[in-house]
C-alpha cells in the first residue's frame, strides 16, 4: 500500500474523488487496496457479502482510462461503494437476505444504483442485512452474521448493518442503505458512522426489496433509501445524487435540494430532548449525548430544551408502530386470519399484539392512522417555523451483544439500569419515521466501554440539508469520525 492509498483509508468519499481528479491516487488502485482490505478483515466481520471484485476492477480501470483523457464520469469518479443486499444491480445476486430470493439476479438495477453508477462510483459489492431486513441485527441464513467492528461480539445493528459495519472498517467509502425502522439511523449509531434518512419520498424505491421483485411500489408512507458515510459532506453529495423523482415522473417534475438554513451554528435555533419516561436513555449513552449539548452551549448554540408544543410522544409513537406493522400485512395468510384477530384482543403492549391488530383491524383504522400520520407531520412543521432543528438520541443503548432467539418477545437488551424489551428501540426513530421528516446520525463520541454513540437530529420537511449541515457542525465541535482500533492498519 502506498502513502497515498494508506493516507486516503479513511477517508471521505469527496475526499477520495478529489484525490482521484488530481491525479494523486488512480481509481484502480484505490480501489484494489479496498479488495485488500475485505481480504483481510471481511472474514470475520462479514459486512460484505457479495463480492464484485472483477466487475468493480473493470470499472476502476475504465474510471482512470477516461480521467487520462480528460473525461469525469461525475462526483463520484472511481470512488469504490457499496450497496444494501435489499437493493437490486443488475445480474447481481440480491437476496434480501432471504432463502426464498437465495438465487435473485435481477435483470436491472435499482434506480438508485443507476444514479450512484452515473456518478461514476465503482460498486464493490452488496452488504449483509436480516432477514427481509426486518429485525436490529444483521445476519439470515444464506451470509451469516455480521459483526460490529467495534467488537465482534457485539451487532452493527439492522437492517443496514452490513452497510455500516463496512464503512466504518474502511472496506466501503459510502454505502446506500434503506430505514423504515431506524434502519440506517441505528447501524450508524452502533458503528461510529453518518447516515441520514432523507425526507419521505425524495429518493426513488423501485428496486429494493421487500415488497417481492418486480412489484410496482406506490408512494410510501414510511420506508425511505438513504447514504451511510463518513462524512456529513458525503451525505449530502450522496443525496444530491440519488434524490430526485423516478424517470417516469421527472417528465412533469424536477427535485433540488434545498440550502441549508445556515451557514454556522448561531444562525440556528435548536431544540432537544435527551430523556424520556416513556424509553429512558441508558446512563453511558446519556452522558456522551449530554456532553454534546454542553458542547454546543459552550460555543454559542442557542437550544431549548423540550417537547415541541403539541407533540405528544406516546401518541406519535403508538401511530408508528400500527403503521410500521401494517407495512407487514401482506405475510397474513388467511388461514391465520382468525388466530390473529384473536391475539389482537390482547392488551399486554407486545409487540406480537401490536401486529395482530395492525393486521387484523378494519381499514379505518388504518385510514386514521394515516390521517393522525400527517397531522403529527404538519405539528412538526408548524414547530419548523420557528425552530431549525431538533436533537434526540438515536437509541436508548449503544450496540449490543448478537441474540438470535427466535421470539423477538423473549429478546432483552441490557443497559446498567436494567433489562429492557427488544422493540424499546423503535421509540427514538419513530418520530422522523412518522412524520417523513429528515433525520440525520452524526457519530459524537464513545461511551466510558469505548463504544460509539451517535446524536439524531430532525430537520423540517424537504430541508435535508439542515441536519445533514448541523451534523457537520456538531461533529467540528464533538467529535470527527474515527475508525475502530483494530481496523486502522
Amino acid at each position: 500500500m502506498t502513502t497515498e492509498e494508506s493516507d486516503l483509508v479513511f477517508a471521505s468519499a469527496i475526499e477520495a474523488a478529489r484525490a482521484i481528479r488530481r491525479g494523486e491516487v488512480s481509481s484502480l488502485e484505490l480501489t484494489k487496496n479496498i479488495f485488500e482490505r475485505i481480504e483481510k478483515y471481511n472474514p470475520t466481520l462479514n459486512a460484505v457479502v457479495t463480492i464484485l471484485k472483477d466487475d468493480a476492477l473493470n470499472r476502476a480501470r475504465a474510471a482512470d482510462e477516461a480521467m487520462a483523457k480528460g473525461e469525469l464520469w461525475g462526483p463520484l469518479h472511481g470512488v469504490p461503494c457499496s450497496i444494501k443486499d435489499t437493493i437490486e444491480i443488475a445480474n447481481v445476486l440480491t437476496t434480501a437476505g432471504s432463502p426464498e430470493f437465495a438465487t435473485h439476479i435481477p435483470k436491472r438495477s435499482a434506480v438508485v444504483v443507476e444514479r450512484l453508477l452515473k456518478a461514476g462510483a465503482v460498486i464493490i459489492g452488496h452488504t449483509n442485512v436480516p432477514l427481509l431486513a426486518a429485525d436490529l441485527q444483521s445476519y439470515n441464513e444464506i451470509f451469516g452474521t455480521t459483526n460490529n467492528p467495534w467488537d465482534h461480539k457485539l451487532t452493527p445493528g439492522g437492517s443496514t448493518g452490513g452497510g455500516a459495519a463496512a464503512v466504518a472498517a474502511g472496506l466501503s467509502y459510502l454505502s446506500i442503505g434503506s430505514d423504515i425502522g431506524g434502519s440506517i439511523r441505528t447501524p450508524s449509531h452502533f458503528c461510529g458512522v453518518f447516515g441520514h434518512k432523507p425526507s419521505l419520498n425524495i429518493v426513488p424505491r423501485q428496486g429494493h426489496i421487500p415488497p417481492p421483485p418486480g412489484v410496482i411500489l406506490p408512494p410510501a408512507d414510511l420506508p425511505v433509501i438513504g447514504p451511510l458515510a463518513r462524512s456529513a459532506a458525503d451525505l449530502k453529495l450522496a443525496l444530491k445524487i440519488i434524490g430526485g423523482p423516478e424517470p417516469n415522473e421527472a417528465i412533469a417534475y424536477s427535485w433540488n435540494l434545498p440550502p441549508a438554513r445556515g451557514t454556522v451554528l448561531t444562525d440556528y435555533k435548536i431544540g432537544y430532548v435527551l430523556d424520556d419516561p416513556l424509553c429512558p436513555v441508558s446512563s453511558d449513552v446519556k452522558e456522551v449525548l449530554s456532553q454534546a449539548v454542553k458542547s454546543l452551549r459552550e460555543v454559542g448554540a442557542e437550544l431549548e430544551e423540550g417537547w415541541p408544543p403539541g407533540v405528544n410522544p406516546s401518541d406519535q409513537h403508538n401511530t408508528y408502530r400500527f403503521l410500521l406493522a401494517s407495512t407487514y400485512a401482506y405475510d397474513l395468510r388467511n388461514d391465520k386470519l382468525e388466530v390473529f384477530r384473536k391475539l389482537a384482543t390482547k392488551k399486554d403492549g407486545s409487540n406480537l399484539a401490536r401486529t395482530a391488530w395492525a393486521w387484523t383491524a378494519p381499514h379505518k383504522y388504518f385510514l386514521r392512522a394515516n390521517v393522525a400520520r400527517i397531522e403529527a407531520r404538519a405539528i412538526w412543521q408548524g414547530y419548523f417555523k420557528t425552530h431549525d432543528a431538533f436533537l434526540l438520541p438515536t437509541a436508548f443503548v449503544p450496540a449490543f451483544p448478537h441474540d438470535h432467539t427466535k421470539s423477538f418477545e423473549k429478546r432483552l437488551l441490557v443497559t446498567k439500569e436494567g433489562s429492557r424489551p427488544y422493540w424499546d428501540i423503535l421509540f427514538w426513530i419513530s418520530f422522523a419515521t412518522l412524520t417523513g421528516l429528515p433525520a440525520t446520525t452524526a457519530p459524537i463520541g464513545l461511551t466510558n466501554d469505548g463504544l460509539p454513540v451517535g446524536i439524531q437530529i430532525i430537520g423540517p420537511y424537504l430541508e435535508d440539508a439542515t441536519p445533514i449541515d448541523l451534523a457537520g457542525i456538531l461533529t467540528d465541535i464533538n467529535e470527527e469520525f474515527q475508525p475502530p482500533e483494530a481496523y486502522k492498519t
